[in-house]
């Protein structure tokens, strides 16, 4: 039978490769009803209840799928027969992040008991050693603006997959979208799951394609704005491709380190002459 300290070691492993993964329920398992959390960002009081851990974690895995690490360097385990502790270096940021701080480290504490015959974590503590504002290197636009165009990438690929978990992976909850189509305006990311829904059901059986070939994007601190013309390219089941263009442009805020859409302006030029929208515009 393996000894604490290796049943705790493979406790980690398997929690730090359920982060990784994005997997929230291997995440969530082998912690106790009751655990604490000390984490970097806020509450400063901590997060308390196995709920209560639950909630921060989506945030994290939207800003880690923008191509983040999250990897054990070190791990090392103290047990008694009921009680342990086990301490971990990890490397935790985007490629960007450890190019320019190729030292930094998250630093992690688990405090664990034996519990009706399993070790559970009653505590974790995550921190970052606190770094001389005047040494650390700030995010430049040039980075941030990768990661929005990886974001923009991400999008191409889920509407060819027809993964609608994966378009509305960075929109934020609050967004506020102007569409194509009627209502003035869709609030909520309910909202736009639906006309994103709607979207891939119009393909049936067929393909869908999205794309910005032009796509521009600015960047200022935590703001980013994205615009260009959109192509839509539908090929139904037996029938010939279909292709539209469109304008767009889309407005994003990083939180909590990951950058979700808060808002969309979608629009069809559109002939005065007859008030109707001019969909069979190319560039």
């Amino acid at each position: 039978m393996p000894s604490n300290e290796e049943q705790i070691r493979t406790l980690v492993e398997r929690w730090a490769a359920a982060v990784h993964d994005g997997d929230l329920a291997g995440v969530l398992a082998d912690h106790a009803e009751d655990m604490v959390m000390f984490d970097v960002p806020p509450p400063y009081e901590g997060v308390r209840g196995l709920a209560a851990y639950r909630e921060i974690w989506p945030p994290f895995f939207r800003w880690q799928a923008q191509g983040a690490s999250f990897e054990i360097e070190s791990l090392d385990v103290v047990a008694g027969e009921d009680v342990a502790f086990a301490y971990a270096l990890l490397r935790c940021g985007t490629a960007a992040d450890l190019a320019a701080r190729p030292s930094d480290r998250l630093r992690l504490t688990f405090g664990l008991r034996r519990r009706e015959g399993r070790w559970v974590v009653t505590h974790e503590h995550h921190s970052f050693p606190l770094a001389d504002p005047a040494a650390e290197p700030t995010l430049d636009a040039t980075t941030a603006e990768a990661e929005v165009r990886r974001l923009h990438q991400r999008w191409f690929e889920g509407t060819a997959a027809k993964d609608l978990d994966a378009l509305m992976d960075a929109v934020a909850d609050d967004v506020v979208s102007y569409e194509h189509d009627q209502p003035l305006r869709h609030v909520g990311v309910n909202a736009v799951r639906e006309v994103c829904a709607a979207g891939l059901a119009a393909s049936g059986d067929g393909s869908v394609a999205w794309d910005v070939p032009d796509l521009t994007i600015v960047v200022d601190g935590d703001l980013a704005v994205a615009w260009g013309l959109n192509r839509v390219s539908v090929r139904p089941d037996g029938g010939p491709p279909i292709e539209s263009w469109s304008r767009g442009t889309r407005v994003f805020q990083r939180r909590d380190g990951a950058w979700l859409m808060t808002h969309q302006h979608l629009s069809y030029p559109y002939d005065p002459s007859s008030g109707e929208a001019r969909t069979d515009l190319r560039p």
